[in-house]
């Protein structure tokens, strides 16, 4: 069979690429390993300027996931000691992934992308047009987008050389709490850090909410949930009285690299072309946004005015433009945190002291 498009990977950012492309009538095959529904360590934050695109993007019957969705339209941060607070506006919303991937995967199908689920890629050939081999049968697209995540058998030689001896995993799980705060909680601790926030604003019996505990640490400090929790005092004290709700789910190798939006003609969206910090809570926006400008830049080139090097070459470019000044300051943020105490207390106590500089820190990642 031969395609416009192959997008390999079915998580947000590979769903907004294949339902964007396929209504400009393009023919898109969409190839997953993975089935639906199913759990995703994920911060499950939705940043409002990616909720009008993820609307688009469902299908009618899907876009209650949305308005029913709890808004968030707070952040603390819990670290050294001090605790920062900054408003989230417009509010963000939170949406879990066993939702959102089924809900995107439904809207897929719906748009005529033609989805393939358990379907591992076992080989790519050529830097397009493609082939793909999988399970022993041969697709061939003439481009191809790459939307595997962090780690896949796609993955860049370049980005494999980067996992080094200080290894970082990430764990996550639902949990009731009889009353929790409608904002987004994040607990820093040496070697990691948990994020806390409602998904949905009742739990069992109509009382309290169901919360998402999402944490990356480094293995030499934890590399369970239970442990992660035990790390802070604050949060120590505050998980007390929660109730499992979900078996913890947990992924690793997590490496940071710098954006590379191209490999071998592939384009690269969501985690695939980088990884950025969790605790920023872009991931979703970004994996959406990603998905959303590869169809964009691709789509001269299935109209024929352009060709696939030059659509690569667009990309690139607006990833650049677009997307890549929240990882710049990812990347700092990431780099202030591990400042030693005697140096970051005092500049978490200024933080505490002028919230309006917090704030600002906050839309840096926007």
């Amino acid at each position: 069979m031969i395609y416009d498009l192959i997008v390999v990977g079915a998580g947000p950012a590979g769903c907004a690429a294949a339902i964007s492309v396929v209504r400009g009538g393009a023919k898109v095959l969409l190839l997953e390993r993975g089935r639906f529904p199913r759990h995703r360590v994920c911060g499950e934050f939705v940043s409002a300027e990616s909720l009008d695109l993820l609307h688009n993007l469902l299908a009618p019957d899907e876009r209650h996931l949305i308005s029913e969705a709890p808004r968030i339209a707070r952040s603390r941060i819990f670290a050294d000691g001090a605790e920062l607070e900054a408003a989230i506006s417009p509010p963000a919303a939170s949406i879990t992934r066993f939702d959102m991937d089924s809900a995107l995967w439904d809207s897929c199908i719906q748009s005529g992308v033609e989805t393939h689920a358990e379907c591992t890629v076992d080989a790519v050939e050529s830097t397009g047009p493609f082939k793909v081999t999988t399970g022993g049968e041969c697709a061939h697209g003439k481009a191809l987008i790459n939307a595997t995540g962090r780690w896949s058998n796609l993955t860049s030689p370049a980005t494999r050389a980067g996992v080094n001896k200080e290894r970082w995993v990430g764990v996550k799980a639902h949990f009731h709490e009889a009353s929790a705060p409608v904002s987004v909680d994040l607990y820093f601790f040496d070697g990691g850090y948990c994020g806390v926030q409602p998904v949905r604003v009742a739990g069992q019996n109509g009382s309290g909410a169901v919360i998402n505990a999402c944490a990356m640490v480094r293995t030499d400090i934890a590399t369970t949930l239970p442990e992660v929790l035990l790390c802070h005092p604050g949060l120590r004290e505050r998980s007390r009285g929660w109730e499992l709700m979900m078996a913890p789910v947990s992924t690793s190798p997590l490496v940071f690299h710098q954006p590379e939006p191209v490999q071998g003609g592939m384009l690269q969206i969501g985690d695939s072309a980088t990884f950025v910090d969790p605790f920023i809570g872009d991931g979703i926006s970004l994996a959406l946004r990603s998905g959303a400008l590869a169809a964009e830049c691709l789509a001269p080139f299935f109209r024929g005015e352009s060709s696939l090097e030059q659509a690569t070459a667009e990309y690139c470019r607006l990833y650049k433009q677009r997307l890549a000044l929240v990882f710049r300051a990812s990347s700092w943020l990431r780099r202030m945190l591990r400042w030693p105490g005697v140096v970051r207390k005092p500049v978490l106590s200024l933080l505490e002291k002028t919230p309006s500089i917090t704030s600002r820190l906050v839309r840096m990642t926007r």
